[in-house]
């Protein structure tokens, strides 16, 4: 309880969350055994990092590095609008459906987030949306980015989980369709209330030419899981490949990715990469203390004991995950949460691949939550709209998020049924 505690403070007094999870982790020990295991920490970081599938982080992380500094926001902006820009409030749809084509190439919220924000808000203002609203939905249907594969977040509870990651990249496809869905339908209702003009059809020959312009970025997510499916590449490999074709793409094709663009895409990718490791090589040292004292084995016989019922359960982790989300990072509460509901889960007899979409997913809303939501910050700061109005307005979309993921995790079809088509 007095580590518990620890954590809480240390976590509200501002401290970078790595080094709050160290030093809780190191206090722990000390409480456990004096001395004795302090000595092989340094040990354990080491090899919690020292593994293959990790190297999927910084790939995929460069590979979105990549991609954005190639000028893929102006081909996937015409493509949409194309698309879907001829509705009744047309641009929100847009906003929308970037966020699902960016979700598929760059897998980050904050980055789709900030993109979108500086490309599609302005845009949107323009056409008559709130700037509220506009910035409301850009907050919202970012979580698609860590959703859609390829994800960062499904790699690091593949690796903690001991899943498969292409079976988790392929789960994901469905709940980001059915989150980008229910966007859709809160922009119609928004759409008719404020009465937007609706614009004539495009012809046939400018969707097909802007489909043209953009497939190349397109190309990446098909590529990626293609070559996963298919046995070509592992999903550590795709991320190698990914690099490759987002080089071929934005340097040959777009040709707006310059040589003197790479210190800069480097520099990013080092500076995520490192923070992500050091975070995943302190929540090591965090969950072995907890290990050598039982407590996740004790927390999932506590829940189990509340009762036997699936669906109750899934309900209470549920809740807790969103509350959790609140206030912690994904990644470090990924570390920490797994290794403690997994005993559960699987105790119910509830797939592990549906429950890391519904852990990832509970995840990523607390991105877009007060206090500690990034994606809120970057929103607010970039769009100018402050923070308290930006919340407000994201209210009927946060509600929205959280039907889906009710829906998700009552339907595990959702999630399931396009790995086990696929044999997974």
């Amino acid at each position: 309880m007095i580590i518990l505690i620890l954590f809480v403070v240390l976590l509200f007094s501002g401290i970078p969350i790595a080094f709050v999870i160290g030093i809780t982790a190191f206090l722990h020990l000390l409480s456990i055994d004096g001395t004795t295991l302090i000595g092989v920490t340094s040990q354990r970081m080491l090899s919690s990092v020292n593994n293959f599938t990790l190297l999927a982080i910084p790939f995929f992380v460069l590979a979105g590095e990549l991609m954005n500094a190639g000028g893929i926001t102006a081909r996937l902006l015409d493509l949409s609008r194309n698309l879907v820009g001829h509705l009744r409030g047309g641009l929100a749809y847009v906003n929308v459906l970037i966020g699902l084509f960016l979700g598929a190439i760059v897998g980050s919220a904050n980055a789709e987030a900030a993109i979108r924000s500086s490309t599609i808000v302005p845009e949107m203002e323009k056409d008559g949306f709130d700037r509220r609203f506009a910035a409301a939905l850009t907050t919202t249907s970012s979580v698609l980015g860590p959703i859609h594969p390829p994800s960062m977040t499904f790699i690091i509870y593949g690796v903690v989980a001991s899943t498969s990651i292409g079976a988790l990249f392929m789960a994901g496809i469905l709940p980001a369709f059915l989150i980008a869905a229910i966007h859709f339908i809160i922009v119609y209702f928004y759409a008719r209330k404020r009465n937007f003009e609706v614009r004539k059809f495009p012809p046939v020959k400018q969707i097909f030419l802007s489909f043209l312009r953009a497939l190349p970025a397109l190309s990446i997510p098909i590529i990626i899981l293609g070559g996963i499916y298919s046995g070509a590449f592992t999903p550590t490999e795709a991320g190698a490949v990914a690099c490759f074709v987002a080089i071929l793409v934005g340097m040959f094709y777009y040709k707006t990715l310059k040589i003197s663009d790479f210190p800069k895409i480097f520099l990013r990718t080092g500076l995520i990469t490192s923070t992500v490791t050091f975070i995943i090589a302190t929540a090591n040292i965090l969950g072995w203390s907890l290990a050598l004292e039982q407590i996740p084995q004790q927390m999932a016989n506590y829940l189990l004991t509340l009762s036997d019922n699936p669906y109750i359960i899934l309900f209470i982790i549920n809740i807790l995950l969103l509350i959790i989300g609140m206030f912690m990072e994904v990644t470090a509460a990924l570390l920490i949460l797994v290794p403690v509901f997994l005993p559960v889960i699987l105790a119910l007899g509830i797939d592990p691949v549906h429950f890391g979409v519904i852990i990832c997913l509970n995840l990523t809303i607390g991105l877009v939550t007060p206090p500690v939501g990034v994606v809120l910050y970057i929103v607010s700061n970039m769009t100018k709209v402050k923070l308290g109005e930006l919340v407000k307005a994201s209210f009927p979309l946060l509600i929205g998020l959280i039907v889906a993921l009710f829906i998700i995790s009552y339907m595990p079809g959702i999630s399931l049924w396009i790995p086990h088509m696929l044999g997974y």
